[in-house]
């Protein structure tokens, strides 16, 4: 099939395209505990159908202890390419949005709702490139769909050790994933890995009144406060003995370009140092999560006996997670104030990715989809299977890429979107790298 015939079918399929996006996004598929399993299911059962209609030969739920299932499909042949996205979305309160967030709506050539960009775009990518072939791809395909991946538990894992040719292929891509800037296609060269800790002060043995005894009696949360501010200098930057930064070889992220992402303020400045790419993918980056305190409305004047808060480690490739984790710990428990009584439990951080443009053929598809050449950049987040699946299968190579955007997609947060523009043309591409392995 040549590359016109390739362009005319996923532009015909626009409409299934929308179809498919719109279906997964109503379904609050959310792989969190205290949430209910039924969508969850329902996601499952849907992402099967729609692989059958896509022309799946085979294609089936994979059960993942303790986790939603997963969904494999397989068309056989040879080489062959694993395609890989997730149905499970981030949890989504309808503080902030406009609208429900599990009522996909279509404006200005987005379609908003939760998961409409993380990850069921990746979905509805993969099934186009699909259809495109009208079912029947010239090289092995093998379609992944977790059910499982936000949570952070990384229970897949342990089926890919337990049967490791299930997911074996030549080729992994990666469709978690997106463009730097909406219509500027990105491969992603790198990964930070992601660790967690839970850290908890207590001063005292019980809750007091703070006009009685407060200037005295050591406010928990205060220390907590203190201790964490220490986790970074007066510039924002990690302050932490032992990391292992480094300097991002690459193409630079315009300090504009990410100012506007990220929507800073005006007047506020940016943290840390060195290039915006520098701190973005080659070093540390240290945020805290949540604190468990009384709220602002409910609070009372007492001095507080304990706090907690839970801290959030990216470890950027080419660091040691253990190590980074250890030192993050190690300076934590330096750092207590006043003889506080500390807790810390450390979640490992996934393992950080360097990839270094592993598929030409992966680049010239997507430069031939958008028309355009293509940017070589790192990535921030973590996507932890990738690690996983690298491990298991040494002799593969991989690509990471997507339809979210840096933009707008606003990924994890309210008015989550996707430009269908954008899925139509990860979907061509993936479909034109599907030609470029078969020759």
């Amino acid at each position: 099939m040549d590359e016109q015939t390739l362009r005319e079918a996923v532009r015909a399929d626009a409409p299934r395209i929308r179809s498919d996006l719109e279906r997964l996004v109503a379904l609050p598929s959310i792989a969190f505990p205290g949430f209910p399993r039924e969508p969850l299911n329902a996601a499952a059962e849907l992402v099967i159908g729609l692989l059958r209609d896509a022309g799946a030969p085979s294609v089936r739920a994979v059960e993942v202890p303790d986790e939603a299932p997963s969904v494999l499909a397989e068309w056989p042949g040879s080489p062959t390419v694993l395609l890989y996205a997730h149905y499970d979305v981030q949890p989504a309160s309808h503080d902030g949005w406009i609208g429900d967030p599990f009522e996909p709506v279509l404006r200005d050539g987005r379609l908003h709702g939760r998961g409409a960009a993380d990850d069921k775009s990746g979905i509805a990518a993969h099934l186009a490139a699909l259809r495109a072939w009208a079912g029947k791809p010239p090289v092995g395909v093998k379609v992944l769909i977790e059910g499982g991946e936000e949570n952070g538990r990384q229970r897949l894992a342990r089926v890919v050790e337990a049967d490791p040719d299930l997911m074996r292929a030549d080729l992994m891509v990666i469709c978690d994933d997106g463009n730097w800037k909406l219509g500027e296609p990105t491969l992603t060269e790198s990964l930070r890995g992601h660790g967690k800790l839970t850290v908890e002060l207590s001063t005292l043995g019980t809750a007091l009144h703070s006009g009685q005894f407060g200037g005295a009696a050591p406010d928990a949360l205060l220390a907590l406060v203190r201790m964490l501010a220490t986790l970074h200098d007066d510039d924002g930057a990690v302050a932490i003995e032992g990391l292992q930064d480094g300097d991002w070889p690459g193409a630079e992220l315009p300090e504009a370009d990410f100012r506007r992402q990220a929507q800073v303020l005006d007047g506020v400045a940016l943290i840390g140092e060195g290039s915006v790419a520098d701190r973005l993918w080659a070093k540390h980056a240290i945020s805290v999560l949540g604190l468990d305190a009384p709220g602002v409305e409910e609070a009372g004047n007492i001095v507080i006996p304990s706090a907690r808060a839970k801290v959030a480690v990216r470890v950027p490739p080419h660091a040691d997670p253990v190590r980074s984790m250890e030192a993050v710990r190690r300076h934590l428990e330096e750092r207590v104030p006043w003889g506080a009584h500390v807790r810390i439990e450390v979640q490992p951080a996934s393992t950080p990715i360097a990839l270094d443009g592993e598929s030409r053929a992966a680049e010239r598809a997507l430069a031939a989809a958008y028309g355009t050449p293509v940017a070589r950049m790192g990535s921030g987040g973590s996507v932890p299977l990738v690690a996983t699946l690298r491990e298991a299968y040494p002799d593969a190579a991989f690509v990471l890429w997507g339809a979210q955007d840096s933009d707008h997609a606003r990924i994890h947060a309210a008015n989550e979107s996707v430009s269908l523009d954008e899925v139509a043309a990860i979907a061509l591409a993936e479909a034109l790298l599907l030609r470029e392995l078969a020759g």
